[in-house]
């Protein structure tokens, strides 16, 4: 009897979501999971009974987890709004590897933009992370109609950029963004 293939958690969530993140949903297969991870099929389904749908819930819950303890938080938490925002910034960098990393929300919602597995967490992020950045503008001094307006047109850049990045083969669109972020939010 062979030994079993072991991963730690961290790992797994790194690796499912790589593959999330490449080919999205519906282009994940059990065997690329399978590949990318280094467990076999039967070990996938034993650790996620729900099949590829448990294992990209679980990707988009530990990004969420991320998300919160790396950027919303801090973006909640004491020091000057500049400050705070270009510590964002260079989550950001981090989450999406420079730009080399497609957006795991954008690979995971459904061809049918009201269908789908996750589109309630989905939305439940887009909100949070708009809603965190209006209110750190309004901090700053700006009206919340303002703030709001801004706080989305800073979520719609991130995520183009990263499709252009995408698109082009070159992380240039997505530097260019984290570089003007602070200043397209606080202006």
């Amino acid at each position: 009897m062979g030994r079993k293939a072991t991963i730690e958690e961290s790992e797994l969530m790194t690796r499912l979501s790589r593959v999330f993140r490449d080919v999205g949903y519906e282009g994940a297969t059990l065997t690329s999971l399978s590949a990318e991870t280094g467990l076999k099929k039967a070990s996938l389904y034993h650790r996620f009974p729900g099949g590829k749908e448990q294992m990209a819930r679980e990707v988009l819950e530990d990004a969420a987890s991320w998300l919160e303890e790396n950027l919303l938080s801090p973006l909640r938490g004491d020091g000057k709004p500049e400050a705070r925002i270009r510590a964002m910034t260079r989550k950001l960098d981090e989450f999406y590897s420079g730009g080399k990393q497609a957006c795991l929300l954008n690979m995971l919602t459904s061809a049918r933009i009201q269908e789908g597995p996750f589109v309630k967490p989905i939305k439940d992020l887009f909100d949070s992370l708009i809603r965190t950045l209006a209110n750190l503008l309004c901090e700053h001094g700006l009206e919340q109609d303002e703030a709001r307006q801004r706080a989305e047109r800073a979520v719609m850049l991130l995520h183009g950029s990263l499709v252009l990045s995408r698109g082009t083969g070159s992380t240039q669109p997505f530097k260019r963004f984290l570089k003007t972020l602070p200043e397209e939010l606080i202006g």
